[in-house]
């Protein structure tokens, strides 16, 4: 995922505790007079698919990204099967690599599940984020009472979600074995379209196959943190308010995305004393920093200009 990328970086693992390691990419390590940026990747996702935005993201500091722990090439250990204490391995994870790392404060941006726990890492650890930017977060509204209601669900589906309750929510790729891959291109060929700046073949696709072909260590703490039908159980809207009011948060949405972008506003009301604003990229879906990353790019290099 990364040939294409000219610019010059370094990729390690860093170790934390109980034997686990976390796979870091950074990218212009030498520019220490601003505040580095962090990138936290969605569910399902790893380092490579910001592919197309480190170039542009470094220009002017140091950009840091890393497979989250039980993702990507980062270890895959046993996640605890409570939603809270699952959480707070993550948040963990995330603090133990930044003291290894030497990072005394960031400007963290998370997309997907990534805002989720960047989010929930600024609420544990105030004093180490400038900046919170989160990417159409995912388990930030509760589960409306009414949900079926407004949006009915079929019963096919409730009889499928019901079968399959039991298994992890990428299980199908591994029980498809050797079949997997065309798996990936087939429910999602507009990854390929995503990035056919950079590639003309198959390469995204493979990347995330064998991101989640290997054991569903991350897959299964996110399945524990979640309620039918991807709902989180410990929804980030009711805990925002209690973050410090001083952490500014940008909220950054693809202007055709299917997820609720109204988390912005309601995040506003909840910290009426504090800096939040929402940013929709037009033309953008769900994987904004794909969709249009001229756009996201510049958006987020503003913001980081805000800080130093």
């Amino acid at each position: 995922m990364l040939k294409c990328i000219a610019s010059m970086y370094n990729k390690r693992y860093v170790y934390i505790s109980n034997g686990n390691k976390i796979w870091t990419l950074t990218f212009s390590p030498d520019l220490s007079n601003k505040t580095p940026l962090v990138l936290l990747h969605g569910f399902g996702g790893g380092v490579g698919l910001w592919a197309l935005n480190f170039e542009d993201l470094c220009e002017n500091r140091t950009v840091h990204a890393f497979d989250l722990l039980g993702f990507g090439r980062s270890s895959r250990p046993h996640f605890d099967t409570d939603a809270r204490e699952a959480e707070n391995q993550f948040v963990e994870s995330i603090e133990e690599w930044r003291k290894e790392v030497g990072l005394e404060k960031m400007i963290l941006l998370g997309h997907n599940l990534g805002g989720f726990l960047a989010a929930a890492y600024s609420l544990k650890y105030p004093s180490r984020v400038k900046h919170l930017i989160l990417v159409e977060p995912w388990g930030f509204p509760e589960r409306p009472d009414n949900a079926e209601h407004e949006r009915p669900i079929p019963i096919w589906i409730k009889a499928l979600g019901a079968i399959l309750s039991p298994f992890n929510p990428l299980a199908g790729l591994r029980i498809a074995g050797p079949f997997g891959l065309s798996l990936v291109q087939r429910l999602r060929p507009d990854f390929k379209r995503k990035y056919s700046s950079m590639f003309d073949d198959n390469t995204v696709a493979e990347y995330i196959y064998h991101c989640n072909v290997q054991s569903p260590s991350g897959e299964t703490a996110f399945k524990n943190m979640t309620i039918p039908y991807g709902w989180a159980k410990r929804p980030m809207l009711q805990r925002i308010s209690q973050m410090d009011q001083d952490i500014p948060i940008t909220v950054v949405y693809g202007a055709r995305s299917c997820i609720d972008g109204n988390s912005g506003s309601t995040i506003q009301s909840l910290r009426p004393n504090s800096y939040v604003k929402t940013i929709a990229i037009l033309g953008a879906g769900h994987y904004v920093y794909a969709d249009q990353p001229e756009d996201f790019n510049e958006k987020v290099k503003d913001i980081c200009d805000s800080v130093d």
